[in-house]
């Protein structure tokens, strides 16, 4: 099967500390995200490999999204698809994004609810 490598670049984002991480599962139509610090000026940088080829205006519109939402800059992420939908796309990078910035760390999870 071959791969379509699309790349973006979103400048004027706001630096992001953070330590490298990975989240999601690369298997059963879904995707890894993982997110590294790089020295890019307040640019964030998106490389995505995915199995869906022909899809690049809606990757697009999704990463103009995660950006929008976040302006994380000074980050490099990379992106294993296998097939994921633009909704798990976006819980992914969110996902990411908040782990990073944990330094790494799984963000809590919500206290559940008694009955």
């Amino acid at each position: 099967m071959t791969m379509e490598n699309l790349k973006y670049r979103f400048d004027g984002g706001k630096p992001t500390p953070g330590v490298a991480a990975i989240v999601g599962v690369l298997g059963s139509g879904n995707l890894e995200v993982m997110v590294e610090p790089a020295a890019l000026g307040g640019a964030c940088e998106i490389e995505v490999s995915t199995a869906a080829r022909g899809f690049g205006a809606i990757w697009q519109a999704v990463m103009g999204d995660f950006f929008a939402r976040h302006r994380a800059g000074d980050i490099r992420i990379l992106v294993n698809d296998a097939g994921a939908t633009p909704a798990i796309v976006s819980l992914r990078l969110d996902q990411a994004i908040e782990t990073y910035t944990a330094k790494g760390q799984m963000p809590k999870q919500m206290p559940k609810k008694e009955k």
